[in-house]
């Protein structure tokens, strides 16, 4: 099967799922918790799905990340005059 194929399959299956879980929501009230978890992850499954199909039929065109050069200077001590080691605590105390 090609990928169009499969998804057309996936959201006839989300469509029946949706008929389903609407069936249930008139036997059972759609203001229980439960029924109200099952509806949400249908509608995300078929969020989903949407995001899939258009990734799929629309593939982002691949790029290479921005180079960031990092110099190898230190840096300025006096940046660091206010602040303790992280998990050493201040330096004039000591650890119990």
């Amino acid at each position: 099967m090609s990928v169009h194929d499969d998804l057309t399959a996936v959201q006839r299956c989300l469509d029946d799922l949706s008929r389903s879980v609407g069936r249930l929501e008139k036997q059972l009230g759609s203001g229980g918790l439960e029924i109200r978890r099952v509806r949400n992850d249908a509608n995300h499954l078929r969020e989903s799905v949407a995001l899939l199909r258009e990734a799929a039929f629309h593939p982002a065109s691949p790029h290479k990340p921005e180079l960031v050069t990092i110099s190898d200077t230190p840096y300025d001590d006096s940046l660091w005059v206010d602040s303790d080691d992280e998990g050493l605590g201040a330096r004039d105390r000591h650890a119990p």
